[in-house]
């Protein structure tokens, strides 16, 4: 059986050994590895989203990009078709010696502005008056219109010229407000003028406010700002060239973006245009709502009539993960998860494993410890029973005596080993050895049989002998002492001399005289002998007249010395707590 039991054990520590790297890591790292694998999983997780959010990032600026270059392509074509219209003005007016106002308003119409205006809110004729002819200009202005029109700011000494208002078509209440401004005194528009007749192409004045809107100056609060493309006129003298005036196109700023939309739609996005840089101040037209967040912008400079401006186009801020994000984040915490609760059962699996390992390797270490105990005790035992046997035979003087002493003491031995048994070869009170051995004598009424002391626990082998001692004792106070005789007593009185010993005390008083002299009996000797040796002390034994009197000193020793399951215990009341 012995064999048996070691050859389990090496079995256990075989498989034990032979188990993988993964489980050991599991068993190790029980709740560290699957949290570990769940957020490795999930930065994965957050970096692709990052990674998916940067892409789609990117797209959208691309997206953004390109609108922003379609729309600044459509406000060049706008003002690019305004410029031809100046262009081809300016070469028919060139040829006219005058510029009749019904010539003026055919061209006008033949255009079609109302129609396709292009952001554009006529075409104006701007003639130049040098000083001393401000009556004559007054006179051809007001036969145009048929209401009086005076040229203003008047005409000051620093200036060589001024560039009133002559006509502007279509005919409207707005145009006929600008009749007679002098455009040249303001200086936003002269320099367009004169940048123009440099240049001799059509040129845009900066961000300015209509003389339509009631204003001259930028100064007008309220008003929608504006810019004018003027193209110079020029005649031929005897001299050479000289400038005739300028035929030119008012635009509202917003109403120009308007129209250049209409081929590239705004959609989603923010549209603004400054002149010259992106600030409010310098803001001509906007189609941006101001609760928007920006997630992306894009800047292009567009060249409108030789003037640069700055185009910007942004997109609303998605409040949120876009879609794939979503699906990526979500379809990333899942796989995490699952991974997380797979080893966690895997986690839980080789924990069991280990527990079943750990648990035959115990009962084999059990097996094997009963074993060897049972092998010891038995020894032991049948060294007691030859020990007995050979003190019966030498104190029988015939075999019915050697019977019945023999099995009087093997009896004593069977009621120890059965309080052995009940308590599993565990401790044993030493009440419930005593009470079991005077059981047949505290039932008595002719007698009276006491036994009194604390709750001591006795190892088995020390039990055992204790119990063969009282057994000798009871057996002597019944052939000869107190329990021979009507209204003996016997008390057996106990108590704990210290945490490792037990003072047992047997007292027989009323029974018949202790005879002094008397040869050494079997009971003497197997006290004196084979119980002190036991007990691994001295026992004190006195025949006094009145009674005999025995002191035994039994150990009482921890249960780890003498119980082969006491570490086992110890570890499951730990877990218990």
């Amino acid at each position: 059986m012995i064999e048996r039991v070691d050859t389990l054990q090496q079995y256990m520590q075989h498989k034990a050994h032979n188990r993988s790297r993964a489980k050991r890591w599991l068993i190790r790292f029980p709740r560290a590895l699957p949290l570990g694998i769940f957020l490795l999983i999930a930065a994965i997780t957050i970096v692709s989203v990052w990674a998916v959010e940067r892409g789609e990032q990117q797209r959208d600026l691309a997206q953004l990009n390109a609108r922003a270059t379609a729309i600044a392509s459509a406000l060049e074509r706008r003002a690019n078709a305004s410029s031809a219209y100046l262009r081809a003005g300016a070469a028919l007016i060139s040829t006219m010696d005058a510029v009749p106002a019904a010539d003026f308003r055919r061209f006008v119409a033949e255009l079609r502005l109302d129609v396709d205006s292009r952001g554009a809110e006529g075409i104006g004729w701007a003639r130049i008056v040098r000083p001393g002819e401000e009556d004559a200009f007054a006179e051809q202005a007001t036969s145009s219109v048929r209401q009086p029109v005076s040229m203003f700011p008047a005409l000051s000494g620093t200036q060589p010229y001024a560039v009133p208002v002559t006509y502007l078509n279509p005919d409207t209440e707005r145009a006929r407000r600008a009749l007679g401004f002098d455009m040249f005194s303001e200086e936003v528009r002269r320099s367009a003028m004169l940048e123009a007749e440099r240049t001799e192409r059509p040129t845009a004045t900066d961000k300015l406010v209509l003389s339509q809107e009631g204003a001259v100056s930028q100064e007008g609060a309220g008003q929608a700002p504006g810019f004018l493309i003027y193209m110079p006129v020029f005649k031929s003298t005897p001299q050479g060239r000289a400038l005739k005036g300028y035929i030119y196109s008012p635009f509202n700023a917003q109403n120009f973006l308007d129209s250049a939309l209409e081929l590239e739609e705004a959609g989603a996005y923010g549209i603004r245009l400054y002149d010259e840089e992106a600030s409010e101040n310098s803001l001509l037209a906007s189609t941006y709502d101001g609760n928007r967040v920006n997630r992306a912008l894009v800047t292009k400079t567009v060249v409108v009539a030789e003037n640069p401006w700055l185009l910007t186009v942004s997109r609303a801020q998605d409040r949120g993960l876009s879609g794939l994000s979503m699906a990526t984040l979500i379809f990333g915490l899942l796989v995490a998860s699952l991974l997380m609760l797979v080893v966690r059962m895997l986690t839980q699996q080789a924990q069991e494993d280990e527990a079943s390992i750990n648990w035959f390797a115990e009962q084999a270490s059990i097996r094997n410890s009963l074993t060897r105990e049972l092998n010891h005790r038995v020894k032991n035992t049948l060294a007691n029973v030859l020990s007995i046997i050979a003190l019966t035979r030498r104190r029988s003087s015939d075999l019915d005596e050697f019977a019945d002493g023999l099995d009087g003491r093997i009896r004593a031995l069977s009621a120890t080993h059965d309080l052995l048994t009940q308590s599993d070869w565990g401790s044993t009170p030493v009440g419930a050895v005593i009470d079991a051995e005077l059981l047949p004598y505290a039932k008595d009424g002719d007698h009276h049989v006491t036994a009194d002391g604390p709750d001591v626990e006795l190892a088995p082998n020390d039990a055992l002998s204790l119990g063969l001692a009282v057994h000798e004792l009871a057996t002597n106070a019944a052939k000869y002492g107190a329990l021979s005789k009507v209204g003996g007593t016997v008390s057996v009185q106990w108590e704990q001399v210290d945490d490792g010993l037990v003072r047992v005390e047997w007292l027989e008083r009323g029974g018949p005289p202790v005879a002094q002299e008397r040869p050494r009996g079997f009971g003497t000797d197997l006290i004196e002998r084979v119980v002190a040796h036991e007990l691994r002390h001295p026992v004190e034994l006195d025949f006094d007249p009145e009674g005999v009197r025995c002191v035994l000193l039994v150990p009482v020793r921890q249960r780890k010395e003498f119980m082969i399951r006491a570490a086992r215990e110890a570890k499951r009341d730990q877990s218990a707590t």
